[in-house]
């Protein structure tokens, strides 16, 4: 789609919020009090922000505590009964959530609290598949991060994956597609995991 299109993308969002948690010893760190509110909910607010719509948030791992830490707001939830078996099979589960009319899809972690609404919209402002630019990446000082803006047109390999990896993978089998779009600080890099 080019800029001078007669409509701006669909970019739908998808929240990874299923994980186990296991590196945190046994507590759920999407319930975390960030900034006086369940690190979910901080998340899922600079997704909300954001031009992109709807958002889905993939519940599995206590998913009626993450709801409850969501209550009140304006999302659609899309739960995954298989979260045990890893990473790939919340990123299925919210993309068979995401509607037919969508253009694209950016898949965002709940554990990323430092990722703004203003990261996402200049994801979904690089994104232009007819340009080559069908998977936007975000990148602080030339490291890659999250979270990552996918064209329709990846969703059947997305759905083909297993086990506990996302879709890094397809960046490198799709490198052609790829875009690296430059943020000025380090949010997209950062997740609770990582801080540990």
């Amino acid at each position: 789609m080019t800029k001078d299109a007669a409509r701006p993308p669909r970019i739908a969002a998808v929240v990874l919020a299923a994980g186990l948690s296991t590196r945190m010893g046994g507590r759920n760190k999407l319930l975390m009090d960030v900034e006086g509110r369940p690190m979910v909910a901080r998340v899922v607010a600079a997704v909300r922000a954001s031009r992109a719509r709807p958002v889905i948030v993939v519940t599995g791992h206590e998913a009626d505590r993450v709801r409850a830490a969501l209550e009140d707001t304006a999302v659609s939830f899309a739960p995954n009964p298989d979260y045990r078996a890893g990473m790939s099979t919340s990123l299925r589960a919210g993309i068979a959530a995401v509607p037919a009319d969508a253009d694209g899809a950016i898949i965002c972690l709940a554990d990323m609290p430092d990722v703004t609404s203003a990261h996402i919209d200049r994801l979904i402002q690089a994104f232009d598949p007819a340009e080559s630019r069908a998977i936007c990446v975000p990148t602080h000082k030339g490291r890659r991060g999250n979270p990552v803006l996918w064209a329709r047109k990846f969703f059947s390999e997305m759905q083909a994956l297993t086990g506990d990896t996302g879709a890094r993978a397809l960046l490198k089998t799709h490198a052609e597609f790829v875009a690296e779009v430059a943020m000025g600080d380090a949010g997209v890099l950062f997740d609770v995991d990582g801080a540990q």
